[in-house]
């Protein structure tokens, strides 16, 4: 049985008493008191929990969308870059969708689009990931009758159809003559701001990632243990507050601690950070630098999977090797290590001297 009551303000108060249960909210209009008062009420008759005003008159995809963001902001975690571009993206080609129309065929459509626009299985699979995260955030948190079967199924036509998948693991190593090359190369050029030479060298040193590097502080750095902290790495789950210790050490043909004290000599203002460039900048430099000397398909972040699988033919433990790569299982480090099975030799070596 709903009760109205119409309070000094000129709004409505409805309060909804059935089967042991007590909603009420307050709206500017009777009508949409008696409206939402309907629908509470089937809502309890079917033994569901009835649905907040606010939430009752979302009606598109988009308003998810907005709603998810408004829940993660007011608990602290506010989409980061890579999540917030995809929300953008899905918010341009989705927002308007009736949450209704959201359906198994309009899902596929969506991902036949983004196919065609240029989007790999794993960038898709991450699209249909997200969209499932918000309709499932949007049935727990607020109770709203939508489905996520649809999206599911979605997910398995887009797989048969080659659209959603993994990704082809890169397996490629710069020789040392193209390294050589690369570094004689931004060390002749009098033009060049930043360090690249230093930066490339550091990168196989450390098998840091670009932005990484242009981060690092020197009031993080540990002179007397020669041990560096890496404030908030890259991980699935947390970056926040995921800080890391590794060592500065010569293990990979580049010696890590003679390059910080090179930029030592070169430091002349006040920013605190060891490479103080703009990582986007420094991955131009490394893009142009390849293409002026005909190095093709090479990619900064190849000289991470560089610096990883130097490490293990230094003859490091797994363990080991992700104290300086911060990959917490062997499943991710080994989509970073591409072997020589040359070195094999020079391992046992080592192991039998």
């Amino acid at each position: 049985m709903a009760t109205y009551t119409k309070l000094s303000s000129g709004s409505w108060r409805v309060q909804v008493r059935r089967k042991g249960r007590y909603v009420s909210e307050t709206f500017l209009r009777r009508d949409d008191a008696r409206r939402w008062a309907t629908d509470a009420e089937r809502q309890v008759d079917r033994g569901e929990t009835p649905t907040k005003s606010r939430t009752a008159r979302l009606k598109t995809f988009g308003e998810l969308i907005d709603l998810h963001i408004d829940d993660m902001c007011d608990v602290g975690k506010s989409p980061l870059r890579s999540k917030a571009a995809t929300l953008d993206m899905l918010q341009r080609h989705l927002g308007k969708c009736n949450m209704a129309a959201l359906d198994r065929e309009r899902l596929i459509r969506f991902g036949r689009d983004r196919a065609a626009q240029g989007a790999g299985p794993v960038t898709l699979g991450i699209d249909i990931g997200l969209i499932k995260l918000i309709l499932s955030h949007a049935a727990a948190v607020h109770g709203l009758p939508v489905k996520v079967e649809p999206v599911d199924l979605a997910r398995i036509a887009l797989k048969r159809l080659g659209l959603v998948g993994k990704g082809h693991e890169r397996d490629r190593r710069p020789t040392q003559d193209e390294l050589d090359t690369l570094t004689a190369h931004f060390d002749a050029n009098p033009r060049q701001a930043a360090p690249v030479s230093q930066i490339i060298r550091f990168a196989v040193a450390t098998a840091m990632r670009q932005e990484e590097i242009c981060k690092v502080r020197w009031s993080d750095l540990e002179i007397r243990t020669r041990m560096l902290l890496i404030r908030d790495r890259k991980d699935p789950r947390n970056k926040k507050g995921n800080n890391q210790r590794i060592p500065l050490f010569a293990a990979t043909g580049y010696d890590a601690w003679a390059i910080v004290e090179e930029q030592r000599a070169k430091r002349s203002n006040d920013d605190d950070r060891i490479f103080p460039f703009n990582h986007r900048s420094v991955g131009t430099a490394f893009r142009r630098g390849c293409g002026e000397l005909g190095i093709h398909d090479l990619h900064f972040h190849d000289l991470r999977h560089e610096g990883t699988s130097r490490l293990f033919e230094a003859g490091f433990t797994i363990e080991q090797v992700a104290l300086v790569t911060g990959h917490k299982d062997w499943k991710m480090l080994r989509r970073y290590t591409h072997l020589k099975p040359e070195m094999l030799h020079t391992i046992q070596a080592a192991k039998a001297a």
